[in-house]
């Protein structure tokens, strides 16, 4: 079969999503007729049904639902190939660096004084954004490194390097009846109600949903949800909360993440400025331990 079209992943994309052709075409803006008509050839030039139309209602079958997490994947790379041709092109080039709110434990600041040493630094922007938002803006390049967090980012794509593993502390109101323990098991927090972060299931969390650690913080404070945070979180908590240790809770870790196949020297910089980094604070823990 001949090449797709990006422009035909869009309107896929837009049907599959909104489960709807009169919202998709609306979303598209264009009317609904043509995109019928333009989803139909999609199927027969590829030889699968990929919705199933009914007169009630519009669902992917399993070959749709594949396609449109490749259908993802083929647009972002799409629009990081522009970014980021457009960012090489800029007079004084620039290296976009994301991270969630409190998402680097603290090593970015000794990352930066490493990194301008290095001959082929760049300009660092540092885009801060939502939780589980990095990866979405590396594949579609916005940003050229992200910090991720195991086990939580999919790294599906990426180069990384692991920077840090931490044990998870439960934060919690200062008037919770836990917050006065040395340490807590995950029984111990049973009919606690769990923020719910944005992109999750409703059905996998019990309280409300979170955007961010700031606002997940307030939650705290007020007792509206206990949180399994990662250790580095105690730099940053505020005077109504507390963080006790979760003797039983999983470890995270934090990765730093770039493209694939990315040849770009200023990268290649801020890997090493923060692999150097991290190995130096592994070393100082191993020292400090009895």
């Amino acid at each position: 079969m001949d090449a797709l079209e990006t422009r035909e992943l869009a309107y896929f994309v837009a049907v599959a999503e909104e489960l709807h052709f009169g919202r998709a075409a609306r979303r598209l803006g264009m009317a609904q007729p043509p995109l019928s008509r333009a989803i139909q050839r999609l199927e027969r030039r590829m030889g699968v049904v990929l919705l199933e139309r009914t007169s009630r209602a519009v669902s992917l079958t399993p070959a749709g639902m594949v396609f449109l997490a490749e259908s993802h994947k083929a647009l972002d790379a799409v629009a990081a190939a522009v970014r980021r041709a457009q960012r090489a092109g800029r007079d004084v080039p620039r290296l976009m660096v994301a991270m969630k709110s409190y998402g680097d434990a603290g090593l970015l600041e000794r990352i930066m004084p490493m990194y301008r040493r290095d001959p082929d630094a760049s300009e660092v922007e540092v885009v801060v954004c939502g939780v589980g938002e990095q990866a979405r803006m590396l594949r579609d390049g916005r940003v050229d490194l992200a910090f991720l967090h195991a086990p939580h980012d999919d790294l599906s794509g990426f180069d990384t390097e692991l920077l840090l593993t931490q044990d998870q502390v439960a934060m919690l109101p200062r008037g919770h009846r836990l917050a006065e323990r040395a340490a807590l098991v995950l029984a111990d927090l049973d009919g606690d109600p769990i923020p719910r972060w944005t992109g999750s299931s409703p059905d996998e969390e019990s309280g409300p949903q979170v955007r961010d650690p700031g606002q997940l913080m307030q939650l705290v404070a007020l007792g509206q949800v206990v949180a399994m945070v990662p250790e580095s979180a105690r730099l940053h908590a505020r005077s109504d909360v507390v963080c006790v240790p979760v003797l039983d809770g999983s470890k995270s870790s934090i990765l730093l993440a770039w493209p694939e196949r990315t040849r770009s020297r200023a990268v290649a910089a801020f890997v090493r400025a923060s692999t150097d980094v991290a190995a130096r604070g592994r070393a100082i823990e191993t020292v400090a331990a009895p």
